[in-house]
């Protein structure tokens, strides 16, 4: 068994506020016990204005958040998978990116979200994620305490080919840190969630942010984590942030694999 820990937050746009919180979350997981921190998508930064946040995204070398937790995560003796910053370099759009940090505070993976938040929902609300960030293309892995993880960011969740190449990967679990919207999240969030969990017989973990931010958007919240049967082990729920705590058990992985050998059966799809 392994301890795991997941952080909800409603980030605002003053990185520095954001990175005292996640600082004080590494303390207050590692004091609990916890082998590994998840954090939620943009947790430096949560700014729709382009123009206000760009004094702040800078290349990842130079981001103050990151150095702050990877200080923090060294001196707790902890893992954290940063669900992700905005980071700035090569041409005029910017990388939304995830990061793992192991418990010396050197990044032991990176990875860039692929799939773009461009959507225009019932109601007026309308987002354009790639006029501002570019998307990554490589499916990234990496091995920790809980077992070997598979990245993911947000809108990711809605598209299966990543997870089922998550899958092939033997992934024991995949972080799925968000900013959803309400709209979204009322009627999507916990299925795909699942589905996700058990398409990979993988844990999920979901880190979110939650509430009404400085910039305006609201977040649905319901940080979760899911078992690789698709049943729900913790949510969060929609009403303020907070620190909560779930054991991954590996062998709980291997029995649900024996039972459903999905990824064993799997077979190629020729159109």
């Amino acid at each position: 068994m392994t301890r795991i820990a997941v952080l909800q937050m409603t980030s605002g746009i003053d990185p520095s506020v954001n990175g005292n919180t996640i600082v004080a979350a590494i303390s207050h997981a590692s004091e609990g016990g916890a082998g590994i921190l998840f954090t939620p998508e943009m947790c430096g930064l949560l700014d729709q204005d382009r123009k206000r946040a760009s004094q702040y995204v800078v290349p990842e070398a130079d981001n103050p958040v990151l150095k702050a937790v990877r200080k923090a995560a060294a001196e707790h003796d902890i893992w954290v998978a940063l669900g992700s910053l905005a980071v700035a370099g090569g041409g005029d759009r910017w990388s939304n990116r995830a990061f793992v940090i192991d418990n010396s505070g050197n990044i032991a993976a990176r990875y860039d979200k692929m799939h773009m938040f461009d959507v225009e929902l019932e109601g007026g609300e309308n987002w354009c994620e790639s006029r501002a960030y570019r998307p990554g293309d490589k499916v990234v892995v990496v091995d920790t305490p809980a077992g070997r993880l598979g990245l993911s960011i947000c809108y990711d969740v809605r598209f299966p080919a990543l997870y089922d190449a998550l899958g092939r990967a033997n992934c024991d679990l995949i972080a799925i840190p968000a900013a959803f919207t309400r709209p979204t999240g009322r009627d999507h969030w916990h299925v795909l969630q699942r589905a996700r969990a058990i398409e990979a017989s993988a844990y999920v973990v979901a880190a979110a942010q939650v509430g009404v931010h400085e910039d305006g958007r609201e977040t649905y919240g319901h940080s979760m984590v899911i078992d690789p049967w698709g049943e729900v082990m913790l949510d969060m729920g929609n009403s303020e942030p907070g620190l909560a705590y779930a054991e991954i058990d590996l062998g709980r992985i291997a029995k649900v694999r024996s039972q459903v050998p999905s990824l064993a059966n799997r077979r190629k799809i020729v159109t």
